[in-house]
């Protein structure tokens, strides 16, 4: 039969801002323990006692500990390089042909000094790319199959260590961060050494700030 500390674990561990909230010493164990109750109750179909839990979550406290020191992995300090001026369209797949692919590249080629960058997913397609280049781009795509363009975007590009490929929660590292100032993250867009953080140009600063200190580790 399961029992409440197992269901305490499972919420809590199952929540990765909560679970390092609690290890770092952040949370109140009592406003917790109610704010969880419900769940805890749902999950056991009998009423529970809060001291029951509140119990539990200052057992799970002394042991839980973090699955990776992502810190240790960026003891290098990376380089936080901002680009602005971009731009994205979304296109579905059935409409993109290897024909645009191709004039596309051929694009980015011809422009010194210009950022572009394709992913094609299951069903769609996103090209980001250097805002001076959306006259050009649009002339390549079927205008009318679009799904969506945003302009007046920037990026945060964070170069890496090779390590970050056999590192747990690298990339939630940064996201957290921004997630907890309530900074809206566009696109993401990821190489081998390289992660890349599409956001709005009236982000960029705030970002810029939010991931510095955190890779300081005054975060």
């Amino acid at each position: 039969m399961i029992t409440v500390p197992e269901i305490v674990e499972k919420i809590i561990v199952g929540s990765p801002l909560l679970e390092e909230a609690l290890y770092e010493g952040l949370i109140n164990y009592s406003a917790l323990a109610r704010k969880i109750k419900p769940e805890v109750q749902k999950e056991l179909m009998k009423n529970v006692q809060e001291g029951a839990i509140l119990m539990a979550i200052r057992r799970l406290s002394k042991k839980i500990r973090p699955k990776t020191d992502v810190k240790k992995i960026l003891q290098s300090n990376p380089d936080l390089i901002v680009r602005s001026n971009l731009i994205e369209l979304v296109i579905a797949n059935i409409d993109f042909s290897i024909e645009n692919h191709k004039k596309l590249l051929a694009l980015a080629e011809e422009q010194e000094n210009t950022f572009m960058t394709i992913t094609e997913g299951v069903f769609e397609t996103t090209i980001i790319a250097s805002r001076e280049l959306l006259t050009e781009i649009q002339a390549i795509l079927p205008k009318r199959k679009i799904i969506k363009e945003l302009l007046d975007l920037s990026s945060i590009t964070i170069r890496l260590p090779k390590e970050n490929i056999y590192t747990p929660g690298l990339y939630y590292f940064f996201l957290k961060s921004l997630a907890w100032e309530g900074i809206n993250v566009v696109e993401v867009v990821s190489t081998y050494t390289e992660f890349t953080i599409i956001l709005e140009d009236c982000e960029v600063d705030r970002a810029f700030s939010v991931l510095k200190k955190s890779l300081s580790g005054k975060y």
